[in-house]
């Protein structure tokens, strides 16, 4: 009868977690700890486990863990806390802006944060109050608000020119 020794499943615990430290998915980490498991149950069971039951639990549960931690994994990259953290135009989407400049033909500018986009939509004069509705690469879609914004003192943050 093949005797495989607990030492030879935590050896092979300890080689998985430190090649999970470079390949950083999380398998072979799961893999190594069915290994130290196997380890362990071979520690309780005595010599009366035999080698082909120890590699046969060790596959089902390793193919298990590989399973579960790719089911676990897989997530769709929008329902994260913050899924338009690196899609700035997405950001601004349902935000009322001011327009700081006229859509003409279909193209205008305005301000949203600290920065000038431009905006395409309908033609509507300056100082005309829109909504962000979407994105097309960097420029920001807009439809006409219901409401206008109201913004304390100034008209407009900032006309575009330096030196005042």
């Amino acid at each position: 009868m093949i005797v495989i020794d607990f030492w030879f499943w935590w050896i092979g615990a300890a080689v998985l977690g430190a090649i999970n430290l470079i390949e950083r998915s999380g398998v072979c980490l799961w893999i190594g700890v069915v290994a130290f498991s196997i380890g362990a149950f071979g520690v309780a069971m005595g010599d009366d486990l035999a080698a082909p039951l120890q590699v046969m639990l060790f596959v089902a549960l390793a193919i298990f863990v590989v399973f579960a931690t790719r089911l676990a994994t897989r997530r769709d990259p929008t329902a994260g806390p913050r899924p338009t953290l690196n899609r700035r135009g997405h950001q601004y989407i349902g935000q009322e802006i001011v327009l700081q400049s006229a859509i003409v033909n279909g193209r205008g500018r305005a301000f949203v944060g600290d920065t000038l986009w431009t905006v395409e939509g309908i033609d509507l004069p300056e100082g005309e109050t829109v909504r962000v509705i979407g994105t097309d690469g960097v420029l920001l879609q807009v439809e006409k608000a219901s409401t206008p914004v109201r913004t304390p003192g100034l008209r407009f943050p900032y006309d575009g020119r330096r030196g005042r």
